[in-house]
C-alpha cells in the first residue's frame, strides 16, 4: 500500500470545484493522485519536486490514490471516510473547505453551520455527522484557549455571527461559503466582516 510519493509534479487538472488530479512522476512512473484544491490547487508549480502523503483507496473496480501535503491532513481524511455516509469524494470536499485544524475546532464546538459550508452537506447531515466526527477526530490538540485567550466556542460564535451578517446584507450562500472559508480562523466579528466585504468587493 502506497503511503507517500516523493517525485516531480508533471501535471495538474481540475476535478470539479473542490478537487484536483495531480500527476506525480517517481522514477519514471507517473502516479495519478486526487487532492483537495485547498492543498494543491495552485502550487507547487509544474516541474517542482513534491512530497505527497498518500491514502491508497482500494475498491472492487479500481485502486485510487488520494494525496495531501501533510500526514495530519491524510490522517484527518482517513478519519472522515470512517464516518457513515462520508466517502472519499465527500472527504476531499470537506478538506477543500476546512483545514484539519478548522474542522476539529468546528466539531469540538458543535458548529453545524461550519459543516453546512461544505457543498453537499445540509443541516440534517451536519447534525448527524457532528457526534460521529467528535468520536473519530483527534480533538485533544484543539482543546483549551486559542491565541489571545479566545476559546474555540467564541471563535465559532464570531463566524456564526459573521455569516448571519453577510446573509442580512444580501449575499447568497455560495458567496458566503467561499469568502468565509478564506478568512482567518479567529477574530472579532467586526474585523472578519471588514475582511469579508473587502474580498467580496474584489471578487465582483
Amino acid at each position: 500500500m502506497i503511503g507517500s510519493l516523493r517525485g516531480v509534479l508533471v501535471g495538474r487538472r481540475a476535478r470539479g470545484e473542490h478537487a484536483v488530479e495531480l500527476l506525480v512522476e517517481v522514477g519514471g512512473v507517473g502516479y495519478r493522485v486526487v487532492a483537495p484544491t485547498r492543498s494543491f490547487g495552485t502550487g507547487p508549480a509544474l516541474g517542482e519536486a513534491v512530497l505527497v502523503h498518500v491514502h491508497t483507496h482500494v475498491r472492487e473496480d479500481a485502486i485510487c490514490l488520494y494525496g495531501f501535503p501533510t500526514g495530519d491532513e491524510r490522517d484527518c481524511f482517513e478519519q472522515l471516510i470512517g464516518a457513515r455516509g462520508v466517502g472519499p469524494t465527500a472527504a476531499v470536499t470537506i478538506l477543500s473547505v476546512h483545514s484539519p485544524t478548522a474542522l476539529r475546532r468546528a466539531v469540538a464546538a458543535r458548529d453545524a453551520d461550519a459543516l453546512v459550508l461544505v457543498p453537499g452537506i445540509g443541516a440534517k447531515t451536519a447534525a448527524r455527522l457532528l457526534p460521529e466526527l467528535e468520536a473519530r477526530l483527534d480533538l485533544d490538540a484543539e482543546g483549551g484557549l486559542e491565541a489571545g485567550g479566545v476559546t474555540p466556542a467564541q471563535a465559532t460564535s464570531a463566524r456564526h455571527d459573521l455569516r448571519a451578517a453577510l446573509a442580512g446584507l444580501g449575499y447568497d450562500p455560495d458567496e458566503i461559503r467561499q469568502v468565509v472559508a478564506g478568512l482567518p480562523a479567529e477574530g472579532r466579528v467586526e474585523d472578519l466582516l471588514r475582511l469579508a466585504l473587502r474580498d467580496l468587493a474584489a471578487a465582483r
